[in-house]
């Protein structure tokens, strides 16, 4: 639901009933992950996507169900061999979807609303709804704050919300999205309780260093890959909006220096392309003993060896040097600053994702794989994708 919060926002602004159908969990291959959404509003107009196209149909059908009768449903789909016509995924896998209504007197639309509009500003929010559970009770939710606040709640036990909130705090401090099984004894209701937190942080950080001609298609693969994008160099000359109108932001400073005095977190992809000693080896040796998610620099096979032994020589251990991706990005034979991009954007999201970046023809790995897996805690089993962005 999240992850079209900016539309569903301005519907709730504007006093408009919907429902909205969210993917819960997906078995096998599936298109899209817990937290794809797909709104419908009264006049039948309809936003967003639960599958890529295979059963939107139906879903859309459920969520015109739900505005009428009020009633949250959980529904499966998966693939269909009896009937080529029937509501299934012809990739062969299994998602469930919550359908909930979102009307003007259901006690959930001030939850929902409240993280919808959070997340519309682009601040970080989260949202239980209980998936399944004892009758009368899938729907209920409670909005989540990263300082550990909340509102609504469950009305079933304070500890259940207790529970809920902790756990979907943790989702939401690294921006997943996934389901929780609550055991009997955390649910204070005699049985387990199913809760789906959607999370939504703001997008993660790209730091392009060196404002050269391959940074401008790095910046707009970039931006659309969802990233909010920097672009930093020492020259006043290059580093200009004329030069990178797709920038967020553009810096005039030393590379290593910036580096040192801007916000990073785990999500953050840094991007070295100055190709030049004097700023890559102070940048580099800061950028590699950062907590960050990837540290690329580009360079000929040549540059590589005289910048790591370079590194080597400022302190950088074989350790950190491992973090590096130099010569950056993927063997596609890229040759233009476009296709470089493709590249380098290709082996962040490899990365990122636990790709092998070889063809998915003939390939033995699953094209969809669950590389952001939250680990189980003691008190709920955790299952979930990556962030919303």
């Amino acid at each position: 639901m999240l992850d079209i919060a900016e539309e569903l926002h301005r519907w709730a602004a504007q006093g408009r009933d919907f429902a909205v159908a969210t993917v819960v969990a997906v078995s096998g291959s599936g298109p899209r992950g817990p937290g794809a959404a797909l709104a419908v509003d009264t006049d039948g107009t309809a936003l967003g996507s639960v599958s890529g196209g295979c059963v939107e149909g139906a879903v859309y059908e459920l969520c015109r169900q739900a505005l009428e009768d009020g009633e949250t449903v959980l529904e499966r789909f998966c693939h269909s061999d009896e009937d080529a016509f029937a509501a299934g995924l012809t990739c062969g896998g299994v998602i469930d979807v919550l359908v909930t209504p979102v009307r003007a007197a259901d006690p959930a639309r001030p939850v929902l609303a409240s993280a919808l509009a959070a997340a519309a500003r682009g601040e970080a929010a989260a949202v239980a709804r209980i998936v399944s559970g004892p009758p009368g009770l899938t729907g209920r939710a409670l909005a989540v704050r990263p300082d550990g606040s909340y509102q609504g709640g469950f009305g079933v036990h304070p500890e259940l919300d207790r529970t809920a909130v902790a756990e979907a705090g943790a989702l939401l401090e690294t921006g997943r999205t996934g389901t929780l099984e609550i055991g009997a004894e955390g649910s204070r209701c005699g049985v387990p309780v199913t809760v789906l937190v959607e999370s939504s942080v703001p997008p993660p950080r790209m730091i392009v260093f060196g404002a050269i001609d391959f940074a401008s298609a790095l910046v707009r693969a970039g931006v659309f890959l969802g990233h909010r994008v920097t672009v930093c160099d020492a020259r006043p000359v290059f580093a200009t909006r004329a030069r990178f109108p797709e920038a967020d932001e553009i810096v005039v400073d030393w590379p290593h220096r910036y580096l040192e005095r801007t916000e990073i977190d785990a999500r953050t992809v840094l991007c070295v392309l100055t190709h030049d000693a004097k700023f890559d080896v102070p940048l580099l040796r800061l950028a590699l003993r950062l907590p960050v998610a990837y540290v690329g620099a580009m360079g000929s096979r040549r540059t590589h060896l005289d910048r790591t032994a370079r590194l080597r020589e400022a302190g950088v251990t074989d350790r950190e040097l491992a973090r590096l991706h130099s010569p950056i990005g993927l063997d596609l034979g890229a040759r233009t600053p476009e296709e470089t991009a493709v590249s380098i954007a290709a082996e962040i999201v490899a990365t990122r994702r636990g790709g092998t970046g070889l063809p998915l023809t003939g390939a033995p790995t699953p094209i969809h794989r669950d590389s952001d897996r939250e680990p189980d805690r003691a008190s709920a089993s955790v299952a979930g994708s990556g962030p919303t962005e």
